[in-house]
């Protein structure tokens, strides 16, 4: 089907209709009621969800079981304040930053400035590191800081809803075009860092909990409603060292599993 829808031109004509965000609000209206706990037993089985992981809840609606929270001793946080922590489950990617280009996605290529609307901001990025983790339904879909910090205020960007997985980023430049909401959390140890929600196809809504505060390493930050998604931190340059395995294997086109929680760098200050 998302062959047909992206690699078409009738299929193109239809995915106008399916990305606009009014079906993907239709979708979260109907995903909030009642109704929608008939999908639960059905989705748990298809996606091979282990549900031992997480806490026993009553849910009221799919929603509640999409963002269900997971058992703390399943996600054990690295509280080191030098390591840079995973703000969610995903597939991780990571990209250098060069000449305001990012993410070289089958060929397609991203600005900065185009993924935040703000030149001067993504000036600061220029030579760092684009992060992207790509959620699918099967994941833990509340997502974290991966830092103590002072978080700014939220940068809302409307947009269509595209599905994140390979097959539509081959096809469009899906970062730039979807609804997306990020933050710039300010750190002692790794500078300025920003933290982007990406909503896609028949996500309801990504629902953030704070406006500026100073905030806590670990601490929840949001959810993502029905559907999977993604998560984008942007690093200044030398401000963390990462892996290099992380940037080999995104050269292969592999994407590295990673749990929320999980080391994914350390501060470039204690080197």
């Amino acid at each position: 089907m998302l062959q047909f829808l992206y690699e078409t031109v009738l299929g193109r004509m239809i995915l106008k209709l399916l990305t606009r965000p009014a079906l993907s609000e239709a979708a979260g209206r109907f995903m909030d009621s009642k109704l929608s706990r008939i999908l639960i037993p059905s989705f748990i089985k298809k996606n091979g969800i282990d549900m031992s992981e997480y806490r026993r809840e009553h849910y009221g609606c799919f929603n509640d079981f999409f963002c269900r929270q997971i058992k703390p001793s399943k996600r054990p946080m690295n509280r080191d304040e030098n390591v840079l922590m995973a703000p969610c489950d995903g597939l991780l990617s990571a990209y250098p930053i060069t000449d305001g280009l990012v993410i070289p996605v089958k060929g397609s290529r991203y600005s900065i400035s185009d993924l935040l609307r703000d030149r001067e901001l993504a000036k600061r990025y220029d030579g760092g590191t684009c992060l992207v983790f790509r959620l699918c339904v099967n994941h833990y879909h509340r997502y974290h800081y991966p830092a103590n910090g002072h978080k700014g205020k939220n940068h809302f960007i409307p947009g269509v809803l595209h599905t994140v997985r390979p097959i539509a980023l081959r096809n469009v430049p899906v970062f730039k075009e979807n609804s997306r909401e990020y933050t710039v959390l300010s750190t002692e140890h790794f500078g300025d860092i920003v933290q982007m929600e990406v909503g896609a196809m028949l996500v309801g809504k990504i629902e953030n909990y704070h406006e500026e505060a100073d905030v806590v390493k670990g601490q929840e930050k949001g959810r993502f409603l029905y559907g999977g998604s993604t998560i984008i931190l942007l690093l200044e340059p030398e401000k963390v060292k990462l892996p290099k395995k992380i940037f080999e294997e995104t050269r292969l086109g592999n994407e590295v599993n990673i749990k929320m929680g999980q080391k994914i760098g350390v501060g470039n200050i204690c080197s």
